[in-house]
């Protein structure tokens, strides 16, 4: 998808975080693990690769890993709305997406802010909305934070902004095992 036709979805996407269109869900499963992969260790990583979030698509859209391989993701928030690089399964990104609807409903994510006190809240279910998954990072617009990600196996996995309606909006980009 071309970035001109992606900034023209902006307006959609904050439509969707303001009206809150999705159904909500249960904190739960949006951990590493199984086929993803899983939290790597700063002296193994192999290489290093910037990722820029902007509002509705990655740069670069797509990545290419080995099995057994550890990166570290530079990743810098460069939108102008709170943006998620988030490594996992298409199913994986749908569950956490009714988490991430969550946190809009409750306040914890405003458009292009995060309140970081109500993230500590308890969701009554004894999980809060932490964010601090080691195959994720939530980001406010200017914010950069390091990840570092082993990839254990092949499969379909691919990097996903979860933020309710970006996903949906194209921001998503493809993980190549070879």
């Amino acid at each position: 998808m071309n970035k001109i036709l992606k900034n023209a979805l902006l307006p959609a996407m904050v439509l969707a975080i303001s009206s809150g269109a999705y159904a909500a869900g249960e904190h739960g499963g949006h951990h590493g693990g199984g086929s993803v992969g899983e939290p790597g260790k700063a002296e193994n990583v192999s290489r290093t690769i910037d990722v820029t979030m902007m509002d509705n698509y990655y740069e670069p859209e797509s990545i290419s890993v080995k099995p057994g391989e550890t990166i570290r993701f530079r990743v810098k928030n460069e939108g102008a709305l709170v943006h998620e690089f988030n490594i996992g399964t298409a199913d994986m990104h749908d569950a956490h997406q009714k988490e991430m609807q969550m946190m809009v409903e409750h306040g914890v994510i405003q458009g292009g802010k995060l309140n970081r006190d109500m993230m500590e809240m308890d969701m009554g279910n004894g999980h809060s909305m932490k964010h601090d998954d080691p195959n994720s990072v939530l980001l406010e617009p200017g914010e950069s934070q390091e990840l570092v990600w082993k990839f254990t196996d092949q499969g379909n996995i691919e990097f996903a902004c979860n933020v309710p309606g970006h996903y949906q909006a194209g921001m998503y980009g493809e993980v190549n095992l070879k």
